[in-house]
């Protein structure tokens, strides 16, 4: 991993910020601004929750539930989900995760059955919609895994994610990369002659061109990072602040998924034989979020 200096040396920024909302929102993620206002503190931002929620966050703090994802049925954006989950049966199960395919995917995308290509959507992650053509881009983080097993994607270190396109007006899906490590969060820049693409297991950034001589092309920004980038946004001055999952700090022994990175007998092994909750206590608990420059 990088060394903790320059940029990159640890501080306490975040621990200054204010908490909104404990207790109200269960699992918000990813965020949005609309353009009420001309600042970013006079915004209502939209966030989706990981009960399939989409809620509007005001300017004075009010808190209002826009709709909820999914069938037209009661453990759809229910608050039951996260006391006591039932599969579709009514038998016990212990994660909410069951609802997923019903419900819709958590942090408010619904999952879609179909596919591009012949290839099915499995991991519908993240997405951006051009202002000037009204094409929309995201990403599907594998075809092997789901997001309830997203863990098991980062441990196997598959490349079977994509980048895909949809054309609103055609109704056209167009797959623009393929064989992408857990394609995660997007970003169109300023001018949407590019944009920016997390891939997540790897800790690396790439940037797709949309326009000019490069168009259709791919180049690595960022590779080796601090941690695993998950969500990128665009700021209200041109910079991308990218959000990291967790973090690849060296202490006493090389990060985790640093250490079986290169042993796929042992990746394999774990995968079949630790449940799926207990990588949580191998990974540290950090909150990091990095800014690059509007060229990215």
């Amino acid at each position: 991993p990088p060394a903790l200096e320059g940029p990159l040396a640890v501080n306490t920024r975040l621990q200054r910020g204010r908490r909104l909302f404990t207790g109200k929102l269960h699992g918000p993620e990813s965020f949005a601004a609309d353009a009420h206002g001309d600042s970013f503190p006079s915004c209502n931002i939209y966030t989706g929750t990981v009960d399939g929620k989409l809620w509007r966050i005001g300017p004075d703090d009010s808190l209002v539930l826009i709709t909820h994802m999914g069938q037209d049925l009661p453990e759809c954006g229910s608050d039951t989900l996260f006391k006591k989950s039932f599969n579709l049966h009514g038998n016990y199960s212990g994660s909410s995760s069951d609802y997923e395919p019903v419900c819709g995917r958590p942090h408010g995308v619904r999952l879609d059955r179909h596919g591009a290509d012949g290839v099915p959507f499995a991991f519908l992650n993240g997405l951006e919609v051009s202002s000037q053509t009204g094409i929309i881009y995201f990403t599907d983080s594998s075809r092997r895994w789901g997001r309830r097993h997203v863990r098991l994607e980062v441990i196997e270190l598959n490349s079977l994610g994509r980048l895909l396109s949809y054309n609103p007006v055609n109704k056209k899906v167009t797959v623009l990369l393929d064989s992408l490590y857990m394609p995660n969060g997007i970003a169109l820049s300023p001018d949407e002659n590019f944009l920016l693409l997390a891939e997540t297991s790897i800790g690396r950034i790439l940037r797709y061109w949309l326009k000019g001589p490069k168009a259709g092309s791919k180049e690595i920004i960022l590779d080796n990072m601090i941690g695993y980038p998950d969500n990128i946004r665009l700021s209200d001055h041109g910079t991308f602040l990218v959000g990291m999952t967790t973090t690849r700090f060296q202490k006493f022994l090389p990060p985790f998924l640093d250490m079986i990175a290169p042993y796929p007998a042992v990746k394999r092994l774990l995968a079949k034989l630790v449940p799926l909750s207990c990588y949580s206590l191998l990974l540290p608990r950090y909150a990091l979020v990095l800014e690059l420059g509007s060229d990215g």
